[in-house]
């Protein structure tokens, strides 16, 4: 399985909506509109490399809104324990 996200500047007044078309796509996982940088982190999880491009190229990009994106792929994954937080540091 492959864990990837996925960084977003969206247009000025394009959030909403853009938000609203990325909700059902089946890959994504998480979705967060985002203060600084990047105005949105995509959580999606996929199969394979190439479900991953598909996403990318033939789903994500063509949304109306999306200037840019840059993906973040995981290289190593751990989940916490369900109703359990990952303690850090």
């Amino acid at each position: 399985m492959i864990y990837a996200y996925i960084l977003g500047k969206l247009e000025t007044g394009s959030e909403s909506r853009v938000l609203n078309s990325i909700k059902s796509m089946k890959e994504m996982k998480k979705a967060s509109l985002t203060y600084g940088v990047y105005d949105l982190c995509i959580e999606g999880q996929f199969k394979t490399m190439e479900d991953l491009d598909n996403f990318l190229i033939n789903q994500l990009r063509k949304i109306s809104g999306i200037k840019d994106t840059v993906t973040l792929i995981a290289s190593r994954t751990v989940f916490s324990q369900p109703g359990e937080a990952i303690a850090f540091g």
